[in-house]
């Protein structure tokens, strides 16, 4: 395989969302002896976001993000990161014996244009897995909750209540779908992509990492059988699917489980968030049938944008990056995240109803507004930080930015009503 940066080591992106059988694909990858696949190394996304650092660090956070872009601004920041990433790819490498290392780390949608800098020449590896099985398993593994309440409408402020009462771990799970799902879908036209169906990696397993391993480069005849072998690198790490420890061979169960796992009101946020449009695009046309058949209508694209920009918005302002499109604060580890108290998941219902009134001229229209509301909201933030660095409480300055988030989407909802 050619490489672009001389004696740099081969490194291969696997990209997914969260619970759509990215771990099971790189176990799998890993039975080659040229390959391995570490736990989520989740490395490119700390590149991506070197030198910002958590608010309460001590030296103060506005100042080291400061000087280090000023002083990464004058050298060329994609070498040096490069570098670091070579280095430290390289030593695994090394350390293991092998010649390719997949990096599987799920919210690397959030990055895949730092990837593509940094490592233009590398190849991909994309699954994509029905979005209403994703649902199920993020209801089933991490006790996400997806029930619709029907006592609410959708509107820009019910949707800005909801980022600000719920924990920033069950705002990037739906993230993913609402964000992270078209940006993958997107990158399928990628050069140097190979894309994999779950559905069809769990039915005929032996069949497409043959064909993924001669994407790389691989001899595929040298791969085990599909069959989970050796797991023990899986349990000493915190990282990946902690489900895969219990099973013995490639599970198909796993295909259509959603369809007894998911009440039509969940399966109404799942549409909701995704759009119909997207779930036909990728091939989903059957679930989404299957899903209509049992009550699920479709509200329009409208509603689904309207949820992709309330969401923009809040990817920015919790990363700093206004206008940006990178994910969230990596910190939130969700993979790893606890089943929910019964009383939290109560709290955290998405409302997602009575979104016909939404016409395209109302939603063009909320959005134009939302646009100054970002930055009041920012500029608060902002301040907010200021206050943290010269030492004052920034308490008084974050509750100013939730009043003016507030007060804004509230002006936004009756533009909606009146439409």
């Amino acid at each position: 395989m050619s490489c672009a940066f001389g004696g740099s080591p081969v490194v291969c992106f696997l990209l997914g969302l969260p619970r759509a059988g990215t771990t099971l694909l790189a176990h799998l990858l890993q039975s080659h002896p040229e390959v391995m696949a570490p736990p989520e190394p989740w490395l490119m996304l700390a590149l991506e976001a070197f030198g910002r650092v958590d608010k309460r660090h001590p030296a103060g956070s506005l100042l080291i993000e400061s000087a280090t872009s000023e002083f990464l601004g004058r050298i060329d920041r994609t070498t040096a990161s490069r570098a670091f990433a070579d280095a430290a790819y390289g030593q695994y490498l090394a350390a293991a014996g092998k010649r390719i290392i997949v990096d599987k780390t799920p919210r690397y949608w959030a990055a895949l244009e730092f990837l593509e800098r940094v490592y233009p020449e590398a190849p991909h590896i994309l699954l994509m897995r029905n979005p209403y099985a994703i649902a199920a398993s993020l209801k089933s593994t991490w006790g996400i909750p997806l029930r619709a309440e029907s006592s609410y409408s959708v509107s820009v402020s019910s949707l800005a209540d909801l980022m600000l009462r719920l924990p920033d771990g069950l705002i990037s799970s739906f993230a993913d779908l609402v964000l992270g799902l078209p940006r993958l879908a997107a990158h399928r036209t990628r050069p140097r992509t190979q894309l994999v169906r779950y559905e069809l990696l769990v039915t005929q397993p032996d069949e497409e990492i043959r064909r993924l391993l001669s994407g790389l480069g691989c001899d595929p005849a040298a791969a085990a059988s599909a069959s989970m072998g050796q797991v023990d690198y899986l349990r000493s790490s915190s990282f990946g699917d902690r489900k895969i420890l219990e099973r013995n061979s490639v599970d198909q169960s796993s295909v259509k489980t959603w369809q007894s796992q998911l009440s039509i009101e969940e399966m109404q946020t799942v549409t909701d968030l995704v759009g119909t449009e997207l779930l036909k695009e990728l091939g989903y046309e059957a679930e989404l049938l299957h899903a209509q058949q049992a009550g699920v209508v479709d509200r329009g694209p409208q509603l689904t944008e309207l949820y992709r920009h309330t969401f923009r918005t809040w990817w920015d302002l919790r990363t700093g990056k206004a206008g940006a499109s990178s994910g969230p604060s990596q910190s939130e580890q969700v993979h790893t995240a606890p089943q929910l108290p019964e009383n939290l998941r109560s709290t955290c219902d998405m409302s997602v109803v009575q979104a016909q009134d939404l016409s395209a001229a109302s939603v063009a229209e909320n959005l134009r507004l939302a646009d100054p509301m970002k930055a009041q909201l920012q500029q608060a933030l902002l301040a907010s930080e200021a206050d943290r660095a010269a030492g004052l409480d920034a308490i008084r300055t974050r509750d100013a930015a939730i009043e003016i988030l507030r007060g804004e989407v509230a002006r936004l909802e009756q533009i909606i009503n009146m439409a």
